[in-house]
């Protein structure tokens, strides 16, 4: 339901947007299209939000990519591991539009 919401309300606000169905996907989608931003959910299939994280800041020329995990829990165990897997933010779910954008502007802004 938030990667619905999430890629619906970017998209809308003029964000080009490509979904992937798990961790794994995203990271395959990463050899093609070279976002501005990756949004990851905390609990992705067959690879977390936090392990594609990690793994996107170890990889060659993807260092510098924003990351926002978005997280079921939103408290302090997951903000940790969110930074720890080099994460601009991380926000926690449910949230709203304005929470959502104001994450993604400051992510795009941190630079």
């Amino acid at each position: 339901m938030a990667r619905r919401f999430a890629a619906k309300l970017l998209s809308d606000r003029g964000y080009r947007v490509e979904v992937a169905l798990d961790g794994l996907d995203a990271l395959g989608m990463l050899l093609d299209v070279k976002p501005d931003l990756l949004l990851l959910d905390s609990r992705m299939p067959r690879l977390d939000g936090f392990q594609a994280c990690a793994l996107v800041k170890r990889a060659p020329g993807l260092a510098d990519l924003p990351v926002v995990i978005l997280s079921d829990c939103g408290g302090l165990y997951d903000r940790v591991r969110a930074h720890l897997a080099g994460a601009r933010s991380c926000l926690a779910k449910p949230f709203t539009a304005d929470e959502l954008l104001n994450a993604v502007a400051g992510a795009l802004s941190d630079g």
